[in-house]
């Protein structure tokens, strides 16, 4: 092929096709630099990744060798789908100001531009859906072109879209995030695994808004430049190729449903933390 590689990945939950990504990635990715390179790093591994969970909320959900834990995941939920860390956004007119340059949840629900009251893209996504529901026109950008193009570090998650289809009587929406840059190893899991929690709680408001039961379709996962850096490999091989030569999959991965009482019961602490940063 000439040109980055277009890769696809299909699996029947988070935790599968997560590590098949990885597999497929590290097997048929192509080699390139980065910006964020130091002098003596090796390049990255990358490509163009689509990747689809049939049933995102199927069982093994949650990985082992993602570079985390539960409790961190369900912060990032807390920060995706919550904003409990929306406060740490930099004052743009304040340009001694080094906090984060944005939040995806201040991007999908308070999204601001010059001149308009901020929009909840997610709601106007979900009363979309409820009105029409074969609508093509059911999305959320995160990209501000008067920011983004000049920032340090601009958002990746670029965008999500849903439709609603009926089968057998019942009605499934299906939700396509796509990420202009994705680190494959460090942050895929995590994005993925948000993302479907949002993807249920959006199911959840078209039912209340609609009176109609939704469940959850197929997760579409893309992102354009889905890589492993190579300041990564050496953590990589040992935690996460080692892995698989030691342990079977059902070793290399967790129920969601059985830590999802821990992950809940962490909640006030993580509350607590997320206040207490950037005081």
């Amino acid at each position: 092929m000439n040109g980055i590689p277009v890769l696809h990945v299909e699996a029947d939950c988070i935790a599968r096709g997560w590590e098949e990504s990885l597999i497929e990635l590290n097997r048929s990715g192509c080699n390139i630099r980065t910006q964020y390179d130091k002098e003596d790093d090796p390049p990255s591994k990358d490509c163009t990744m689509v990747l689809t969970i049939r049933d995102p909320l199927s069982e093994p959900m949650i990985h082992k060798d993602f570079p985390g834990g539960p409790l961190e995941l369900q912060e990032y939920v807390m920060e995706m789908c919550e904003g409990i860390k929306d406060h740490l956004i930099r004052n743009p007119e304040d340009p001694t100001d080094t906090r984060w340059e944005y939040t995806y949840h201040r991007r999908l629900f308070n999204y601001d531009a010059p001149g308009f009251e901020p929009f909840d893209q997610i709601d106007i996504m979900c009363r979309k859906l409820a009105e029409v529901p074969f609508t093509r026109r059911a999305q959320a950008i995160t990209w501000k072109v008067w920011e983004d193009n000049d920032c340090y570090d601009p958002a990746c998650l670029q965008s999500l879209w849903g439709r609603l289809i009926e089968e057998d009587g019942e009605w499934f929406l299906s939700l396509n995030a796509r990420f202009r840059s994705n680190d494959a190893y460090k942050a895929a899991f995590m994005n993925i695994f948000a993302l479907v929690r949002l993807q249920k709680i959006m199911a959840g408001r078209i039912s209340q808004l609609s009176g109609k039961q939704v469940r959850l379709g197929r997760y579409c996962h893309m992102a354009d430049s889905y890589h492993i850096y190579g300041s990564s490999f050496r953590e990589f091989e040992g935690r996460f190729l080692g892995a698989l030569k030691k342990r079977t999959f059902e070793q290399r991965t967790m129920r969601y449903e059985s830590v999802r009482e821990m992950m809940e019961q962490a909640r006030a602490s993580i509350l607590e933390k997320a206040r207490s940063m950037g005081r």
